[in-house]
């Protein structure tokens, strides 16, 4: 089964922990720090894999989660790094942090290996912390914590040309006829259920890769039918070929058929519906009528408009050389550039913010209160009652501009600072 969208779940892996120890051998009998550090946490990566097309593998996996680095051990012993998870997706594949549908990165050009989320930094042991005046560091540095992310996948297919039109027009027909792609062909609506991509040569010429688009209906923009979860596939497309059935062979109005597919490309996405576009008159060959003005109709109603029509036939071939070359000259003439999705979520950015720090006045206690998972940890991997311990522990406050929002709330000196347990007096 075709599967275009996904929804998953995905972790880094933690920090492994820095370690206290000391030296304690025979001879030794005053021996330093020889904490080893705790290994790095394990990366999300996202790799290009040129034998998918679809998203099908996340249908039923949908959490993944990276490996924890190892805590450090004695006799400068580093923990083990924690192993990546390294998921591979079609070209095409734009990724989306879930909730907001800003694009993280777009898996297609010169994208093909890209870190979403990074893996904790493991803490630094005991030895880093010894000095001359402290020779006996009992405080190490705890391993940064893993980022999560909801994610949402979305493949966008990669082809210059796309054919749009209602179904049954015969898109599969041309499809086949132009490229060595083989869709099902079929006499009845919504044959097509996946884009279906092939590469038109053309002699004397370069050629393009040219997408089916399943056929759309009134309304697909607004989730009716089965349009709406394929007209992102035409998001990438630079030139596309409008097919009608000329004919009427349905009982339809192909002036009206236009007009009612543009009008879904206009709702969805009206940069879309503003790019270059021809209007292939299908199935000529079934026009029976002599008197029919079926294509001059089509004609009256859109060259004024700047929108070439080519009558064709996709069963017999008549007139499809004529588009083709005239398309390939529509491209020729638009910039060389691949539509690539612009990053607008940036990860790191959150996971800055991922630790939250909250700084409060307590005016019932008269006391202010720093709380946190961060400010919980340190406290717990640091020796306040040694003078470096405390110093170690300042500086981190006012790295992380802790005292800063203390300040703002109009602390003064000599007011208490509460943190789970521990009571200070503000000093600066």
């Amino acid at each position: 089964m075709f599967a275009d969208r996904a929804r998953i779940y995905v972790k880094s892996g933690k920090g492994g922990d820095g370690h206290v120890s000391f030296r304690r051998e025979k001879y030794v009998p005053a021996g330093g720090p020889d904490g080893g550090d705790g290994g790095r946490g394990g990366d999300v990566i996202f790799e290009v894999d040129e034998g998918l097309n679809t998203l099908a593998e996340f249908r039923h996996v949908r959490k993944f989660r990276a490996a924890d680095g190892e805590d450090g051990g004695t006799r400068n012993c580093r923990g083990r790094d924690g192993k990546d998870v390294v998921l591979r997706v079609p070209e095409g594949t734009v990724i989306k942090e879930a909730e907001s549908g800003k694009v993280i990165t777009d898996m297609s050009g010169d994208n093909r290996r890209y870190i979403l989320l990074k893996g904790g930094k493991g803490g630094n042991g005991n030895q880093h912390y010894a000095t001359s005046t402290m020779q006996a560091p009992k405080y190490a540095q705890p391993g940064q914590p893993a980022q999560e992310l909801e994610l949402l996948l979305e493949l966008k297919v990669i082809a210059d040309v796309g054919l749009i039109g209602f179904p049954n027009v015969g898109k599969s027909t041309l499809l086949a006829r132009v490229t060595n792609a083989r869709p099902k062909i079929a006499n009845y609506h919504f044959t097509t259920l996946n884009p279906n991509l092939g590469v038109v040569d053309l002699d004397g010429d370069k050629g393009f890769v040219i997408a089916d688009i399943p056929g759309l209906i009134e309304g697909a923009s607004m989730g009716v039918g089965l349009g709406y979860e394929f007209l992102r596939h035409i998001e990438r497309t630079k030139v596309m070929i409008h097919i009608v059935d000329a004919a009427g062979t349905e009982g339809r109005d192909p002036v009206q058929d236009i007009y009612a597919i543009n009008k879904e490309l206009e709702a969805y996405n009206p940069e879309i519906a503003a790019r270059p576009q021809v209007i292939a008159a299908n199935k000529i060959d079934a026009i029976y009528d002599p008197d029919s003005d079926a294509l001059a109709r089509i004609s009256a109603e859109f060259e004024p408009k700047g929108i070439r029509v080519y009558p064709i036939s996709a069963v017999s071939g008549q007139g499809v050389k004529e588009l083709l070359y005239a398309v390939q000259q529509m491209l020729d003439e638009l910039p060389n550039k691949p539509t690539v999705f612009a990053q607008e979520f940036f990860p790191e950015d959150r996971a800055a913010s991922n630790d939250p720090v909250s700084v409060t006045y307590d005016a019932k206690a008269d006391e202010y209160v720093v709380e946190g998972p961060r400010i919980e940890k340190m406290l717990g991997y640091t020796n306040l009652d040694s003078e470096k311990g405390f110093t170690f522990f300042q500086s981190f406050l006012k790295e992380n501009g802790i005292l800063d929002q203390l300040e703002a709330l109009g602390i003064e000196e000599g007011d208490t600072v509460r943190m789970y347990g521990w009571s200070f007096d503000y000093y600066k």
